[in-house]
């Protein structure tokens, strides 16, 4: 992450990654008070809730990139005013992540590591059970992060409360200036 500025002119850029299933709008959901309470003005927005807003129907791989390039535009216009933002989306291409670093001042990189195989066994997700093709993880291959701020493990023996001080924890230790 590059270090804010002590005055931080900008709001924090929180991209939180993960397969399908890993828990990031669940942890999203357990930690936006506090990111408020520390940070400042927050919004929170879900790759879900883009595709709704946008009505973005293509799953094709082509398209979820170039989906994802304008959310990461968005994020860049909504973080230079001085509003923090959680993304929670799966976002998993290299070219999105290297772009943030580039791109956003206050960039944390929050990985959600989750087996793929454990999601689909308990159920976790329908996307899964979809018979479609171009399902990340499955049909889409993906590039994981290979140098995230901050990582969390979710085997599902640990709580989304638990998971969620665990990050809240790790945020603090990377000591942004609020």
């Amino acid at each position: 992450m590059k270090k804010p500025s002590k005055s931080r002119k900008k709001g924090i850029f929180f991209f939180i990654t993960g397969i399908s299933g890993a828990g990031k709008t669940s942890i999203t959901t357990k930690i936006k008070k506090e990111i408020i309470k520390n940070y400042g003005p927050t919004l929170v927005v879900s790759g879900d809730e883009f595709r709704k807003t946008f009505k973005l129907k293509s799953y094709l791989e082509k398209d979820r990139k170039r989906y994802l390039m304008n959310y990461l535009i968005l994020a860049k216009l909504i973080t230079d005013q001085k509003i923090n933002l959680i993304y929670n989306l799966v976002g998993m291409h290299d070219v999105a992540r290297k772009w943030n670093r580039e791109n956003i001042d206050n960039y944390v990189e929050i990985y959600i590591k989750s087996d793929i195989k454990k999601i689909i066994k308990f159920g976790k997700k329908e996307t899964y059970k979809n018979k479609n093709k171009n399902i990340i993880g499955l049909d889409i291959k993906l590039d994981f992060p290979k140098k995230p701020d901050i990582i969390i493990n979710n085997n599902f023996k640990s709580t989304i409360n638990e998971l969620s001080r665990e990050l809240l924890k790790k945020i603090k230790s990377l000591n942004i200036q609020n």
